[in-house]
């Protein structure tokens, strides 16, 4: 074997996958402290937050604020100030996001504040557009904590009762992204071990008229339903459960109409999350406003895992894609970008990359902030979003636009100077299993541009079984014949390297034949020719399993080296001696032949390990081939040519 071990290690380094280094963490706690001034019921909060520490070359660090207020009321605000309806001890937490900033996130001890007194009306004015949202305070980073925050709302006159199903941890990921969350509920609500729907009406008919109680008192009123609403709540459940591997239900009751309400989740990431920063990653939720119908409000919210909060990103959601139905699947990028300036942005470039895998002409913009139209050929002076498609390049400018900076004068909501252009796109027809990878150039006006990460689309692996038979030559034995059918699994459609694994069945027929000629003295003095014959035939069962690094030079060609182990699972052996004699010195004349027969039979034998040369031609990735391989045996005049044809599915 000496010869073959400088290929073997070959081999094993090839094999050899890169290890991930872990990034550095910081292990400095910063604190950021919660301070208040009180006026009876009016509570004005002060955040006291540790200095920033700026990533070079980036936009100024800054925080962003998220208080939960202990009574189901939020605030986004640096300070706020907020009135508390009822008497009563309130737990007030805060978490302030870094942005831009190289350390972690600063920890916040939740402090108590009492409210002894109602001196001041709470003036609850709606705020929710929609009957049911989800939020959260910041992207999900590995090993912290992010807070969601589910708010409803009961649009109809009545009172009502209903539950909201929350959904997370998709399937397509191997592991949990988060862990077990911390459920905070501030007006009676309550979880239900199971989802099971009990159900009086399949919908709310439109125009109907719908009943509630309300402390013993029947009220009968009038409300007509929207009908964009989804109806078959079943079937979105079934949906829900097939993306998501958890879940949880939570009921509510009692709501006035109009009234509108928060739950808070705080959703630690998994240690084991998934670390692509640019994956995009989602939770869905399901209202019932009304849990005597099947009316309901499905919301999806998408997140970008991050390493540091940067509000300038590019992502995907193509991170693991099934290959085979790949070319049906509309990809999805998400370009999110922050003004922060001093002062508005009128024109907003984002230039990005599209890999050539992708078919430009299918590009379609999905969604986009400031929301505006698209932009006409001829100039126009309103807001418009213009696309240009260039060489592997996007283009959307947002023109005649006002986006506020982050310190500009009187911004008190961050969240007005972000922004983002969804965009969806097709594979093209002939494209290959490989990973693909998009940036962003954001200019803002005139500035410099900010380069965002890197968005990548991976593969799923997938799996190719194949079909392959042929015939074994061996050119140092004599009367050879191997026939074999073997079959194959490997990636699906690979591109350039992949292992591939097989087992083959083979059927052999080895027959050799010996000749021995003696002169020999009779018992009369008399010299004549002894002949014998011996002849061996071995059948046997044979089985190989060779695993092979292979290499597709194009979509056509094929190479292949590797390791294979061989043995006779079946062998038989049948051995004949004869002896002629003959009346003279030469063959002319035979006077005599007798014969001896003897079988043997035996299984698991006659191991062997070798070399594997491989190439094939054809369809090199997926379908018909024809191969030639050669096995160098460790066991002398073993090595033989293998000629086969080869099928992939």
């Amino acid at each position: 074997m000496r010869p073959y071990l400088p290929i073997i290690f070959f081999l094993l380094v090839c094999t050899l996958v890169s290890a991930q280094h872990k990034p550095v963490t910081d292990s400095i706690v910063r604190y950021a402290n919660i301070g208040y001034d009180k006026n009876g019921n009016e509570v004005s909060f002060i955040s006291d937050t540790p200095p920033l520490q700026q990533i070079a070359g980036a936009p100024k660090a800054y925080y962003s604020y998220f208080w939960e207020f202990g009574d189901g009321r939020y605030s986004l605000e640096k300070d706020p100030k907020h009135v508390y309806a009822k008497k009563g001890e309130y737990e007030v937490k805060l978490w302030a996001t870094n942005n831009y900033d190289t350390g972690k996130p600063p920890a916040s001890r939740p402090k108590k504040v009492a409210v002894n007194s109602i001196d001041f009306k709470v003036d609850d004015l709606a705020s929710m557009v929609d009957d049911f949202a989800l939020k959260r305070n910041r992207e999900p980073m590995i090993d912290e904590e992010m807070v969601m925050i589910v708010s409803y709302k009961n649009p109809h006159n009545y009172v009502t009762s209903g539950e909201i199903y929350l959904y997370y941890n998709e399937r397509i990921y191997k592991d949990n992204n988060f862990l077990e969350p911390e459920i905070r509920m501030y007006n009676g609500e309550s979880l239900i071990n199971n989802d099971v729907i009990a159900l009086q009406e399949t919908e709310n008919p439109t125009d109907g008229f719908l009943a509630s109680t309300l402390q013993n008192e029947l009220r009968i009123t009038q409300q007509v339903q929207d009908t964009t609403k989804k109806t078959n709540l079943p079937l979105s459940i079934e949906k829900a459960k097939e993306k998501y591997k958890s879940s949880k239900v939570i009921s509510f009751n009692q709501m006035q109409p109009g009234e509108e309400r928060n739950v808070f989740l705080s959703m630690r990431t998994a240690p084991e999350m998934i670390k692509d920063t640019s994956a995009i990653i989602a939770v869905r939720g399901i209202y019932v406003s009304d849990k005597n119908y099947t009316d309901h409000s499905v919301k999806e919210m998408e997140m970008e895992i991050v390493t540091s909060h940067d509000p300038n990103k590019m992502s995907s959601n193509g991170v693991f894609i099934n290959y085979r139905l790949a070319r049906f699947k509309r990809l999805k990028y998400k370009i999110k970008f922050q003004n922060n300036g001093e002062g508005p942005a009128r024109t907003i470039r984002l230039e990005t990359d599209i890999p050539e895998m992708l078919d430009m002409s299918t590009l379609q913009v999905e969604e986009m902030y400031p929301e505006c139209p698209i932009c006409p050929k001829e100039p126009v002076i309103y807001s418009c979003l213009d696309t240009t498609l260039q060489k592997n390049k996007a283009i959307f400018t947002f023109k005649n636009i006002y986006l506020p900076g982050s310190e500009q004068k009187n911004v008190m909501e961050y969240d007005s100077t972000k922004g983002f252009v969804k965009y969806s796109i097709k594979f093209a027809k002939d494209f290959h299993k490989k990973k693909t990878k998009s940036r962003t150039a954001i200019i803002f006006d005139k500035n410099e541009p900010i380069i965002t990460n890197y968005a990548t689309t991976r593969f799923l692996p997938g799996i190719s079984i194949g079909i392959k038979a042929g015939y074994n030559y061996y050119p140092d034995i004599e009367e050879a014949k191997s026939y074999f059918v073997s079959a194959v699994v490997s990636p699906y459609k690979p591109y350039r390297f992949y292992l591939q694994g097989e087992w083959s069945n083979s059927l052999n027929n080895f027959t050799t034949n010996t000749v021995l000629d003696q002169i020999i003295d009779n018992s009369r003095g008399v010299k004549s020719l002894q002949r014998t014959i011996t002849s061996n035939e071995q059948k046997s069962v044979n089985w190989e399993v060779p695993i092979l690094l292979r290499y597709n030079l194009n979509n056509y060609v094929g190479l292949g080296v590797g390791l294979q182990g061989n043995f006779n699972l079946t062998e038989k052996n049948n051995s004949t001696i004869t002896v002629e004699d003959y009346e003279n010195e030469t063959d002319q004349f035979l006077i005599n032949s007798t014969s001896t027969e003897t079988s043997t039979s035996d299984s698991f034998t006659n191991l062997k390990t070798g070399l594997v040369l491989d190439g094939t031609l054809g369809f090199a990735r997926l379908g018909p081939s024809i191969g030639a391989r050669y096995v160098i045996n460790t066991k002398a005049n073993y090595n033989y040519w293998q000629l086969y044809a080869i099928f992939r599915f």
